[in-house]
């Protein structure tokens, strides 16, 4: 039983996938948006035996739902139908900033940085997401 956790951006869609025993989380790859961006979902879920996905939630700081958080809802509606999953929305804010504050730490440059961001953080998402469902 795997987990996969999706950072959705305009560009590109990050993506984390738990381990078996859904504890941890780690990055996999970033996917370019395409308009095929539902196959290669669906070739992960398949692949991976994935029986939850998780999208981050990019809700407003004040806690308000805004346009991007419409479009997520909407993705996450789709790839519901689509693959037959759960699909469950989980409050993504500041989950971006962190994944920057890791990769800084960790001294990664500007170039490489921008490149993982959005598989860190998928990771930073599905590890808050598996986190609370330990508790």
């Amino acid at each position: 039983m795997r987990i996969m956790g999706l950072d959705l951006g305009d560009k590109t869609i990050g993506v984390a996938l738990s381990d078996p025993l859904a504890l941890t989380a780690q990055g996999l790859k970033v996917i370019k948006r395409s308009g095929s961006e539902m196959g290669e979902i669906a070739k992960i879920v398949k692949e991976y035996e994935v029986t939850e996905i998780v999208v981050g939630y990019p809700k407003n700081m004040n806690g308000t739902i805004g346009p991007r958080a419409k479009k997520t809802e909407e993705f996450a509606h789709n790839l519901k139908n689509e693959l037959s999953l759960p699909v469950r929305l989980w409050d993504e804010r500041l989950s971006t900033v962190g994944a920057e504050r890791v990769l800084l730490e960790a001294d990664i440059s500007r170039a490489k940085r921008k490149k993982i961001i959005d598989k860190m953080a998928a990771v930073i998402i599905l590890q808050g997401y598996l986190d609370s469902k330990s508790r």
